[in-house]
């Protein structure tokens, strides 16, 4: 009988993630857990194009959204085993960590960047539109995509609620810094996650998620390996360059649309603004079918889409060099003379060269903090923690992009 009535997901971080039908709130996750809307979530790649950096680099939003749900199902137990007046919210806390992602686009992030989308903006609609998963929430009980809403737009009555899923502290961030030091080999992005869950408590008075002061140097650790991911994997110049590489691609397949093969999904999304797409064309675009564009546009009579298309699915990616010492005019003046050596080879240079800015905004007040408790009462973080204080200071770094072909125009610098 158990093994019928319990569905386990093994995996490479959190072990076995056992969900037991038995419980009212876990049933209701395995049937939205095997949802084509959510089932879309394995041919997207949780880092987008940074496989093409590490080459590990391969886990999807499934398997981070099912991480997250794990994450939030072991903190929110933790917390209401000492607090039963939280149990009523057990079952919007652990789909809210569930369907956090659901609705990310092709190439996670970067299909922010190149089109526009906003992936808050299509959970919403996913989560109203699709009617098989509508269905179940409604089933389960009518307010209960109420309340997800409310947690997605930090307004939920009991703040705790919320915070589990998206705040400075939740447990979207402790997944994705886990899994994706995992895969990406960055030994220094690992997590404790059991001194971090012992630490988290619930505050009555606030109805918030702080944290045991005992617990802080657990939290100070969480936060230097989101600097350093941010640093050394997001930020990586490789990915810069391949981000770079796949938008320009699709902005030349945006400019030639019409001109083009492309199915009609496609067609779809390089004709329309992204966010007003149809739920079936927007649901129907996944990793695996922008890729496949890509290598058939290889053979693209536009000396450009063709070029850039090769690039990318060949990783002949263009060099991504620091000029943040620079100042904004000398910026200017190297890309220009870059851009005027493209052109003499014949190169459209908008296409091959530019600058990119990564920004590094620190440890912030984002949603209130990180609240400390205290015997002197709640206390904001950086308060107390000299290192968090320096973690805050805001950052930014700027990157020329071009290709080798371009090399000869920076040899005096």
């Amino acid at each position: 009988m158990e093994g019928r009535s319990v569905r386990t997901y093994h995996d490479p971080l959190h072990g076995a993630i056992a969900l037991d039908r038995a419980d009212p709130v876990e049933a209701l996750l395995i049937q939205l857990i095997d949802q084509p809307a959510f089932q879309r979530l394995r041919r997207i790649r949780q880092l987008g194009p940074a496989s093409l950096t590490f080459h590990g680099a391969e886990a999807s939003r499934f398997t981070h959204s099912l991480g997250v749900m794990a994450v939030a199902r072991r903190a929110f137990d933790q917390l209401a085993a000492h607090h039963p007046e939280l149990l009523p919210h057990r079952a919007v806390v652990l789909c809210g960590a569930l369907l956090h992602d659901i609705g990310h686009g092709p190439f996670s992030h970067t299909c922010e960047e190149i089109f526009g989308c906003e992936h808050e903006h299509w959970t919403a609609r996913i989560l109203q539109e699709s009617a098989p998963i509508r269905s179940l929430l409604d089933a389960y009980n009518p307010a209960l995509l109420g309340e997800l809403q409310q947690i997605y737009q930090k307004q939920h009555p009991v703040a705790c609620v919320w915070q589990l899923v998206s705040s400075q502290l939740d447990c979207d961030r402790i997944d994705y810094l886990m899994r994706d030091s995992y895969f990406t080999g960055i030994s220094y992005g690992r997590l404790d996650l059991d001194r971090i869950l012992l630490a988290l408590r619930y505050d009555p008075e606030t109805q918030a998620l702080v944290v045991a002061r005992k617990g802080m140097a657990a939290i100070e650790h969480y936060l230097i390996v989101r600097y350093f991911m941010y640093a050394q994997v997001y930020n990586h110049p490789k990915n810069i360059a391949a981000t770079w590489v796949l938008s320009h691609a699709f902005k030349r397949a945006r400019e030639l649309a019409g001109q083009i093969w492309a199915d009609q999904t496609l067609q779809a999304w390089l004709s329309q603004d992204c966010n007003q797409l149809t739920l079936e064309d927007y649901l129907n675009a996944d990793d695996g079918v922008f890729l496949y564009h890509l290598q058939r546009w290889r053979s693209h009579d536009d000396p450009v889409l063709s070029d850039l298309s090769r690039r990318f699915i060949d990783r002949d990616l263009f060099k991504s060099r620091e000029i943040s010492a620079l100042d904004p005019q000398q910026q200017q003046d190297l890309l220009h003379r870059v851009q005027a050596e493209l052109a003499q080879q014949g190169l459209e240079s908008a296409y091959y060269a530019g600058l990119r800015t990564t920004h590094s905004s620190g440890y912030t007040l984002y949603q209130q903090g990180i609240q400390l408790k205290t015997e002197a009462g709640l206390r904001e973080i950086s308060e107390l923690s000299p290192l968090v204080q320096t973690l805050s200071q805001p950052g930014q770094r700027v990157w020329l992009i071009y290709p080798r072909q371009a090399e000869s125009a920076l040899r005096d610098q």
